[in-house]
């Protein structure tokens, strides 16, 4: 048996105490232990500890620490329980504590898979330009299930998913470009496709703005353009067969075959 001869508030953290313990040797340091481990086992001075009550209180000590530290890692924003486990893993933590921080954690509703996901949908709609796909994935990739992404997902709606990519897709369009409109809106299509939008909410957003393209800004794009396949063709060729090349070129780009010929006719009829 082991009796504490003394305990004495650490300077540095005034909830934590150095337990001095004497086996008949003088006394000596043994452990240190927070506030919560030192009232739950009742330590004061005289108090005989076998080695089994001390191995239980430096595990419940060794236990508290590793959980103060979760808190920690909670002050900051919401985690999953996926996110705790692999923090305490990255500190070498023991499963077995593992186990019982995560089961403390969730009893005190600190812990909550569900209410993380609200939160996480709710916070990528508002700040971010990602879709329900892409958002999944996150909250996967986080270890959040299967039932509750199906569960939660839905919160993002068609009608505000067809909003935060018509703005997208308008903001894009406003930028002046030397690329045909065809090209451009299969880019952005791709681009929204791969945010996480469906296909219904890219096609249908898509499908607005191909009845309100800029001619003139479409034939600028195509002047552009030809004017470079014609200083790129015009050394190796003349008549039918640069006119071939710059219709090639032109149609690959995403140009009409109407304003392809009047570019070839406007542009090409010396030859």
């Amino acid at each position: 048996m082991k009796k504490i001869t003394r305990i004495t508030t650490q300077q540095k953290n005034a909830s934590r105490y150095n337990i001095f313990l004497d086996d008949g040797n003088g006394e000596a340091f043994a452990f240190g232990v927070d506030e919560a481990v030192l009232i739950e086992f009742r330590l004061r001075k005289g108090l005989e500890l076998d080695e089994e009550t001390i191995k239980k209180i430096t595990q419940k000590e060794k236990l508290y620490q590793f959980y103060t530290q979760s808190i920690h890692f909670l002050s900051y924003r919401m985690r999953t329980k996926k996110e705790i486990y692999n923090y305490l893993m990255k500190k070498e933590v023991e499963p077995e504590y593992i186990e019982k921080i995560i089961e403390r954690l969730t009893k005190e509703k600190l812990l909550n898979d569900k209410e993380f996901a609200e939160m996480f949908v709710r916070t990528r709609m508002n700040t971010s330009s990602k879709g329900p796909k892409r958002i999944e994935q996150e909250l996967r990739e986080k270890g959040v299930s299967a039932v509750i992404i199906a569960d939660v997902i839905p919160m993002y709606t068609y009608e505000e998913q067809y909003d935060k990519a018509y703005k997208f897709m308008e903001k894009k369009l406003r930028q002046s470009s030397k690329h045909a409109f065809r090209k451009r809106m299969e880019q952005l299509q791709v681009n929204l496709t791969q945010k996480g939008f469906s296909r219904d909410v890219v096609k249908d957003v898509a499908s607005e703005f191909f009845g309100e393209r800029d001619a003139d800004e479409e034939w600028n794009a195509l002047v552009y353009q030809g004017e470079k396949l014609v200083r790129r063709h015009g050394a190796k060729f003349t008549g039918y067969e640069l006119r071939n090349k710059i219709k090639e070129g032109l149609y690959r780009k995403g140009f009409s075959f109407d304003l392809i010929e009047r570019f070839i006719e406007e542009q090409l009829e010396q030859d």
